[in-house]
């Protein structure tokens, strides 16, 4: 394996860790921690989502992403005490410079983990994600629900 190869299975490892990290922290961390995973000009648009009553939204830079997570925690979609789980899944990686990565991934989101376990919704993460500070980090999510 040649250097540039393994540079681009770290940073694949890195950005599948990422974004497992990002889906844990939705559902059991701070929203401080969760927000720790974003670059500050972050992106984060979503289709409406029947299911969790979620309206069409984008969302520009790190101040409105919080906004939005916690207005889903206040809303008991997701967060600690929902036993909500987001189940991330056939994750592709692709490495475009030293500075940015591309991915796209399956999501599952679970309710009731707790007691009954069912599946919510479904749908794909479309991700950019940037070198920053040493750590990647999520730069743009666009969410597909279905």
């Amino acid at each position: 394996m040649t250097q540039s190869s393994d540079i681009r299975s770290s940073v694949r490892d890195d950005v599948s860790n990422l974004l497992a990290r990002l889906a844990h922290l939705a559902d059991d961390g701070t929203v401080e921690d969760y927000l720790a995973n974003f670059t500050a000009d972050a992106v984060w648009e979503s289709q409406a989502n029947p299911v969790t009553g979620m309206a069409a939204q984008t969302r520009t830079g790190v101040v409105a992403i919080a906004e939005g997570v916690r207005q889903r925690r206040a809303d008991g979609i997701q967060g600690p005490g929902t036993f909500s789980r987001h189940v991330i899944t056939t994750v592709a990686v692709t490495v475009d410079s030293d500075t940015q990565a591309s991915s796209t991934a399956y999501w599952l989101f679970f309710r009731d983990g707790a007691t009954e376990p069912r599946l919510a919704g479904v749908g794909r993460y479309d991700d950019t994600h940037r070198l920053e500070d040493g750590r990647w980090k999520l730069a743009h999510r666009r969410i597909t629900v279905g």
